[in-house]
């Protein structure tokens, strides 16, 4: 196809990075990337780049990649809960500062011979161009002045981005209690003296704190100097003497944002313009700068310009459809994260880590031997043999027990259906009326991960039931993983004994959540995975 010009409306590492990739594919076509900030002012701190990611990144561009990790910072992972630690020792794990990562981009864009405008607010309908790229951030203008079919889901959390003038030895989780509630950080180091420390909490103890009148009297610009204070002495213990900084740093509620179409006559979105995922499952930059390379090589394989932006949107809409399931779940976990604080932190380092389907803990063991054998130890009451082969078969053998820590629902009432002496094994036949359970038969909206409304639909549903609660629903993974989802909701909320019904073609996503306190027990259904039948 033919292009003589491109513009591109932001210059954030996607709208760079997508310029640079084009120019170097198409010499001859004038690209320009638009940007209303000015160089040397940008706000923000470290940007996370996941092995997978870096290989992409390889792949398409070389030469940046190099350049980028040239001035990155590589960590492992550690959990810290009540003055106890678990992690991982991983060292694929790499940070940049967001400063000189766009530092890197916009060198390695003008060498290639793109243009770049700073310091102008410019639209869609005013540029003379072919072909007009909006990489224009989650507040997209060019998204809301256009016809994408857009739709914004705000989360029920409150979440800041700050930083500290300090490498922290590792990246943290760590949640720590005041008068008023939890808040929790994710924090971790991207330059020698400098880590993103971001902080989450609920909507409750966000107005406890008195951080909604900090927030409504801010100004544009401004940080919420009160909150930074005030989490600088929360979070002291993991600070060693440092303090949280600023860079328009406020309280917000994320935005899931979707869209049906992600182009419009001859404008595409691009990255957090047309979707975004959850902090917690990667980063905004990871999708644009992936988008990018999707674009490009949809550009230079197609014939024209409608067939070019629709094999881009086919090639993508899925991989992004994916990650925003598992986001959409990964932020729901963590804003329940204070109701599992009771949990020993081996156990809920596991919980983190299954907690939307992505790393099934036979891999986590793999990995990370120790901490699965020691969360193990403390949700059974004993540990695998060093020789065990299968740890879904033998979570899946484990006796529920009175007397099990932390597990055990009500099961020395007289009135319990369950009895005194509890099961042989974490699987019960698919016999909801042997255990005279109430059935709840869960149904969720049209995407795979649900809504935090038809969730917490099912969990009120779920909340009168005082003896057993029977989950079932579709045999797809999907709702199996939301099941287990509302089932956790009602293991802790409710004295019921939580029962979770699947096929066993999913056994291990429902071993997962039993070893990760979901639920109390599994209901395996149809033909075992060794060609038997479950019955």
């Amino acid at each position: 196809m033919h292009l003589d010009r491109v513009a591109v409306l932001g210059g954030g590492p996607g709208g760079l990075y997508a310029a640079r990739l084009l120019k170097l594919a198409r010499p001859h076509c004038e690209v320009v990337v638009h940007e209303q900030g000015v160089p040397d002012e940008t706000f923000g701190f470290g940007v996370g780049l996941a092995a997978r990611t870096q290989r992409r990144l390889a792949e398409a561009d070389p030469a940046s990649l190099d350049d980028i990790l040239a001035h990155a910072w590589s960590h492992d992972m550690r959990m810290r809960v009540g003055g106890r630690e678990a992690g991982m020792d991983v060292s694929s794990l790499v940070a940049v500062g967001r400063a000189e990562l766009l530092a890197v981009l916009q060198r390695h864009a003008e060498d290639a011979g793109v243009k770049l405008e700073f310091g102008g607010r410019r639209t869609a309908t005013e540029l003379d161009a072919d072909l007009v790229i909006a990489a224009d951030g989650v507040g997209s203008a060019t998204r809301g002045a256009g016809d994408f079919g857009a739709e914004v889901e705000v989360g029920t959390g409150w979440y800041l981005w700050a930083g500290t003038d300090v490498a922290l030895p590792h990246a943290l989780f760590a949640p720590e209690r005041t008068e008023h509630g939890v808040f929790t950080t994710h924090a971790y180091p991207y330059a020698a003296d400098r880590s993103t420390f971001l902080v989450e909490t609920d909507e409750a103890t966000w107005r406890a704190s008195g951080f909604d009148a900090t927030t409504a009297a801010l100004g544009p610009d401004e940080s919420d100097a009160v909150a930074l204070d005030h989490l600088s002495d929360v979070f002291a213990d993991h600070l060693d003497g440092h303090r949280l900084i600023g860079n328009r740093t406020r309280w917000l509620r994320f935005r899931t944002v979707r869209c049906a179409r992600w182009h419009d006559g001859n404008v595409v979105l691009l990255g957090d313009a047309a979707h975004t995922a959850h902090y917690s499952v990667g980063s905004g930059t990871k999708l644009a700068m992936e988008d990018a390379i999707a674009l490009v090589a949809a550009l230079q394989s197609s014939a024209d310009s409608e067939s070019a932006l629709n094999d881009y949107t086919a090639t993508r809409r899925p991989a992004v459809a994916r990650l925003q399931d598992i986001a959409e779940r990964s932020r729901r976990w963590w804003e329940t994260f204070p109701e599992r604080l009771e949990l020993p932190v081996e156990q809920l380092l596991v919980a983190y880590m299954s907690r939307a389907g992505n790393v099934p803990l036979d891999r986590f063991a793999a990995g990370s031997p120790d901490v699965v054998r020691v969360a193990l130890r403390q949700w059974a009451g004993e540990e695998p043999a060093p020789d065990t082969t299968s740890l879904t078969d033998w979570v899946l053998a484990r006796p529920l027990r009175p007397s099990t820590p932390g597990q055990e629902p009500d099961l020395h009432a007289e009135e319990s259906a369950v009895g005194t002496r509890g099961f042989d094994a974490r699987t019960v036949p698919d016999d909801p009326g042997a255990l005279h359970a109430t059935v709840l038969d869960v149904g969720v909206d049209a995407r795979p991960a649900g809504s935090e409304d038809a969730v917490e639909d099912a969990v009120q549903r779920g909340t009168s039931v005082t003896g057993c609660v029977w989950l079932t629903g579709g045999d797809d993974r999907a709702s199996v993983l939301t099941r287990l989802e509302i089932a956790e909701r009602l293991r802790r909320r409710t004295d019921a004994l939580v029962v979770v019904a699947g096929p066993d073609a999913l056994r291990e996503d429902l071993a997962d959540g039993l070893a990760a306190d979901r639920a109390h027990l599994v209901a395996l259904r149809g033909e075992r995975s060794d060609g038997g039948v479950v019955r």
